[in-house]
């Protein structure tokens, strides 16, 4: 049975009620609750709620119908939701630039079938990886950018976004500053790994910064791409110690290790509808 598995995902201002009017909803349709999350945030009376429902046996009803139908639950009480199919497979645009051990690993995730997406391109302002791209077959363009040609190269990546249907952008280790344009035209659906553990050590060299401080943990933060430079909601961090003998080199390659698994978790988060923006915040039900 086709579209037998969907997603909700919801976002309102908190008030009774909310839970009684999705399950109820979900009953009165003989579907069936397979897993429930919820969050209420008295910081900024916002509700947080995913529901992962099926349909039970001979009984199927088609998206399109089901988003019809719960708009008229969701519009009395300001919800703004997402309803998609699980059997979907979201769209993602990966761009790289001359650091790939990001993109080795969502490559490899991806063809393990670890992640569930589609990758239709991968862009990339160095051509270093177009090999690697070809060992996957995945397309790889490679689009060349200065300062003088920046508006040009990110225009063009919005017109691929929309003849790729491209739901999701990750920046795996791509160093380019986005424009407010592209952040705004794709606000909350690119990801970025930032290469030290935010809000610390911004900028470039994180790594060389961390070594001159003496740190004793480093990691890795995702998180989503805003105009204002790694200041975007995180949505995932993790960390390693290390020894006062480590050298900037030694460093960053244990630095590579934590931030592919943190931006290989958030890319799965994100394409799995686990991921809900709550201001500057992010809720993550996982």
């Amino acid at each position: 049975m086709a579209n037998t598995d969907f997603t909700l995902t919801i976002s309102c201002p908190d008030r009774p009620g909310i839970v009684h009017a999705v399950t109820g909803w979900v009953s009165e349709r003989n579907l069936n609750i397979v897993d429930s999350q919820q969050y209420g945030d008295p910081t900024s009376n916002r509700f947080f709620m995913r529901v992962h429902f099926a349909h039970v046996e001979s009984v199927s009803q088609d998206l399109s119908g089901l988003v019809e139908s719960f708009g008229e639950i969701a519009k009395p009480m300001s919800m703004d939701f997402e309803l998609t199919s699980n059997s979907h497979k979201p769209r993602v645009l990966i761009m790289v630039s001359k650091i790939g051990h990001c993109l080795n690993d969502l490559l490899f995730r991806h063809s393990t079938n670890q992640l569930r997406i589609e990758i239709p391109l991968i862009v990339s302002n160095h051509p270093d990886f177009q090999s690697l791209a070809d060992t996957y077959k995945i397309p790889f363009l490679h689009l060349p950018v200065t300062a003088a040609t920046k508006a040009d190269q990110e225009a063009k990546i919005l017109e691929l976004v929309k003849e790729y249907k491209i739901e999701l952008i990750v920046l795996a280790r791509y160093m380019q500053v986005l424009s407010p344009v592209l952040c705004t035209a794709m606000s909350g659906k690119i990801i970025n790994i930032h290469h030290s553990f935010l809000p610390s050590f911004k900028g470039a060299k994180p790594y060389h910064q961390a070594y001159d401080r003496g740190v004793k943990i480093i990691g890795a933060t995702a998180h989503f791409v805003t105009s204002d430079l790694d200041e975007g909601p995180i949505i995932e961090q993790n960390v390693v110690r290390v020894g006062h003998s480590l050298s900037p080199k030694e460093l960053t390659i244990e630095g590579s290790n934590v931030e592919s698994n943190v931006l290989a978790t958030a890319v799965k988060w994100a394409t799995e509808r686990r991921i809900l923006l709550n201001g500057a915040k992010t809720v993550v039900f996982n």
